[in-house]
């Protein structure tokens, strides 16, 4: 089934406008933190040693990474601000270590090109074809120019560095890079099923068992950043994709950081899913930890179950409900769903359910097979 899914994709394959490279001409390779590439990018075998990776959550992160890059939401988007000195004390000046064996190096012409499967606000992305194993991909294209402008480039590269080093079955993988003079481009993981948001606006509101597998799998996912001190901090549907057996991937590491001291001051993600100790403080420097992604893992509990944020309302009126956490949970929702909820969305970051208790909680055993451990960290 999988296969034919992937096939259809592909039957009207054809080189978009928006890529026109000549395919003989090679372009220079950037860093790339992937051991498994040899002589040549061959993604099947990645693909494949990527797997037997999944279990390994303890390796570090090549290089501590950049600060994040605003990842246009599609619903009230925050206010930029410049990152504090802080945040930008964390950054290391070392580069990428390079593979020591010699490697040819990649290019578009390497690449069949299909359909386009989204736009974002610096470009778009594509099915894609291996053309020597056959493998399927997503490659997102990024344009140089518009990174420039929006001064990026720094933050683009920690999304990079990140996202290739993390090994996750609900994590969307990142497979390599390279560029050209005007574009970056992105080797990506295809997420068969294409966006999660989709899926909930045309579901209105999905059943309580697939709810509760996508939130034991997210948990899952988060529990895996957190111990490589990594927090997403920008968690909603809109980031998060559908595998071909419908497993979910969580994508769009814009926004994400690592913090080794576990603690960031930036004001960031999307306002629907804020947690209060972004918008009041109570912390004399206004700094906050990996407790705001269990947060936005509650209002995305309540987005699935009700089909709408907890807090949705205007602006200000938003702002003001969720430092109180002033919702209301819909009579359809069950006790047991609504006790989770609860005891994710609690003003004190320190109060909140942790990530281990949330996969025992009766809610996840009830409707996940097993607790839902397909998809859990070990």
């Amino acid at each position: 089934m999988a296969t034919s899914i992937l096939e259809d994709s592909f039957k009207n394959l054809s080189v978009r406008d928006e890529i026109t490279e000549d395919k003989k001409s090679k372009v220079k390779v950037a860093a790339i933190p992937l051991s498994e590439i040899s002589s040549r990018l061959n993604l099947v075998k990645v693909a494949l040693q990527n797997q037997k990776q999944t279990q390994k959550e303890n390796a570090p992160i090549t290089s501590p990474p950049l600060e994040a890059f605003p990842v246009p939401p599609t619903r009230k988007p925050l206010p930029q601000k410049k990152e504090t000195s802080n945040e930008e004390s964390t950054i290391d000046p070392k580069p990428l270590v390079c593979i020591d064996q010699p490697i040819k190096a990649l290019h578009l012409g390497m690449f069949e090109i299909g359909k386009g499967l989204g736009k974002g606000k610096f470009g778009r992305v594509y099915l894609a074809r291996d053309r020597e194993s056959g493998f399927i991909c997503a490659l997102k294209v990024l344009n140089k120019t518009e990174l420039q402008q929006a001064r990026v480039e720094k933050q683009v590269r920690r999304e990079i560095e990140i996202q290739s080093n993390l090994r996750h079955p609900n994590i969307l993988k990142l497979y390599g890079h390279f560029h050209d003079s005007k574009r970056i481009f992105l080797i990506l993981e295809f997420a068969g099923q294409g966006e999660l948001y989709k899926h909930l606006r045309k579901a209105r509101r999905f059943p309580e068992s697939k709810a509760a597998k996508y939130i034991a799998q997210m948990t899952s996912a988060l529990r895996y950043l957190h111990r490589k001190h990594i927090i997403h901090r920008d968690i909603k549907p809109e980031n998060i994709l559908v595998g071909v057996h419908g497993e979910i991937k969580l994508s769009d590491f814009g926004w994400s950081v690592h913090a080794p001291s576990n603690r960031r001051t930036t004001y960031c993600g999307t306002l629907d899913y804020l947690p209060p100790e972004m918008i009041s403080s109570k912390n004399p420097d206004n700094s906050y930890d990996d407790k705001v992604d269990i947060w936005a893992l509650g209002v995305l509990m309540y987005e699935f179950l009700t089909g709408e944020a907890p807090f949705e309302d205007t602006p200000v009126l938003t702002t003001r409900r969720i430092v109180k956490a002033d919702m209301t949970i819909p009579s359809f929702v069950s006790a047991d769903a609504s006790d989770l909820i609860h005891k994710l969305l609690v003003v004190d970051p320190l109060k909140r359910l942790s990530l281990e208790q949330v996969e025992l909680h009766p809610w996840i055993i009830k409707n996940c097979v097993g607790g839902g451990k397909k998809g859990t960290s070990r």
